[in-house]
């Protein structure tokens, strides 16, 4: 069974590695039910995860990037190819889960978190300067590009709270098979696969733009 291992939330701090001087990245396990929300439209300082916020909030936020989940069992990976701990939220992730395949998961796939909510999976992150500063690696965006295991940004669906154990469920399965890492690929390293991502109709419509101004 899927689960949560942790809900992870961050407050603006001051950072070198943004153009806007200010990062959300650094999130924090938090205790106790955390209220999930539709956030306002892209250029809204707050997420869908209560207490927590973006910084650059050109390229970050909005309805289609209301949470961000990455499986523990990927940050492991990370964790015995760089040396060190990876704590969940060390990636900026709010929900950091076990027992689910993340990058297999389908653009437009629906998870049933606890009792009540309901996120649906939009895009992966795309790394950016922020991250690689944040995490200190040399040359670290060509690297996490390279892996191919970005993580997943979620839509909230049906707004509620969650709290770390809750357990997991994929709700809804579509009928295509562009999943998180597909998209990702097509985006970065393989441009040979951007046709393949229209068939997936909840793409979001800024990346949906994006594939068809490359065709």
């Amino acid at each position: 069974m899927a689960y949560l291992i942790s809900v992870n939330a961050g407050a603006l701090v001051r950072t070198d590695h943004s153009d806007v001087d200010l990062t959300g990245i650094d999130k924090q396990p938090v205790d106790g039910p955390v209220a999930i929300t539709v956030p306002g439209p892209r250029g809204s300082v707050a997420t869908g995860v209560a207490g927590d916020e973006v910084g650059d909030t050109r390229h970050h936020g909005g309805p289609d990037q209301a949470v961000y989940a990455y499986a523990r069992e990927d940050l492991d990976k990370w964790s015995a190819e760089l040396g060190r701990e990876l704590a969940g939220g060390m990636f900026g992730e709010n929900l950091t889960t076990a027992g689910l395949d993340v990058t297999g998961a389908r653009i437009g796939e629906r998870w049933l978190i606890g009792d009540e909510v309901v996120l649906e999976v939009s895009a992966p992150r795309i790394p950016c300067r922020t991250f690689a500063g944040w995490l200190g690696e040399r040359g670290w965006i060509r690297t996490f590009t390279q892996r191919a295991i970005p993580g997943a940004y979620l839509r909230v669906i049906t707004p509620g709270a969650v709290r770390a154990g809750d357990d997991i469920r994929v709700v809804h399965t579509p009928p295509h098979d562009v999943t998180i890492g597909l998209t990702f690929r097509a985006l970065t390293t393989e441009p040979e696969l951007l046709p393949r991502l229209l068939v997936a109709s909840a793409l979001p419509e800024r990346t949906r733009e994006k594939v068809l101004s490359r065709l």
